[in-house]
């Protein structure tokens, strides 16, 4: 075999491993994409359940509004940043830790509205709430799931070689808030 076959093939086999190297790299920031579109789907979902609670609560609870405030405060401004293109990742998160923990803190004053707890409407929002917010917390991890393994395709010898010179970079992970890593304070 002549030399000149020898350097054509070398040639093709490095053309098809770029190629098959890019097209992977782009599967798996598809996959990331989708994964953090999916929290978006959630999030929506979440953002149109609290005017409906808001208005079951608005009823039995006359001696709590500053909650309600709060909660449609938390809402507005979780929506303004998840429709902000130019939010980051962590303004993102700090809204939403802020609008979850909004959340915890209604149910947490509604235990003392026995005639609340019992209401249909309030059980069924509650529970669809609860709900979504479980959907949520799946949703992001398995896009931390796809974060994680985008981010080690593009570090990885040889793909790092070229992901950089294919402007692939690092996603960010989304990470729990300071106040959801302390221990539960339990007093009786």
């Amino acid at each position: 075999m002549s030399p000149f076959y020898i350097i054509l093939a070398v040639m093709a086999i490095v053309v098809v491993w770029i190629m098959m190297t890019f097209n992977g790299l782009v599967r798996s920031k598809n996959r990331v994409d989708e994964a953090y579109s999916d929290i978006d789907v959630q999030l929506k979902r979440r953002y149109d359940l609290i005017p409906n609670l808001v208005e079951t609560v608005k009823g039995y609870m006359a001696h709590e509004r500053e909650t309600l405030v709060k909660l449609t405060e938390a809402r507005t401004a979780a929506m303004a940043t998840h429709d902000n293109k130019g939010a980051s990742l962590a303004q993102r998160e700090a809204t939403e830790n802020a609008l979850s923990s909004t959340l915890k803190t209604l149910f947490a004053v509604t235990e003392n509205y026995p005639e609340l707890k019992a209401s249909q409407n309030f059980l069924q929002l509650q529970d669809e709430i609860s709900d979504t917010e479980n959907k949520i917390q799946a949703s992001r991890r398995f896009y931390n799931g796809n974060v994680r393994d985008f981010n080690t395709q593009i570090q990885v010898f040889p793909t790092n070689l070229f992901a950089g010179m294919l402007k692939f970079t690092k996603y960010e992970f989304f990470l729990a808030a300071e106040a959801e890593k302390q221990n539960v304070q339990v007093k009786f």
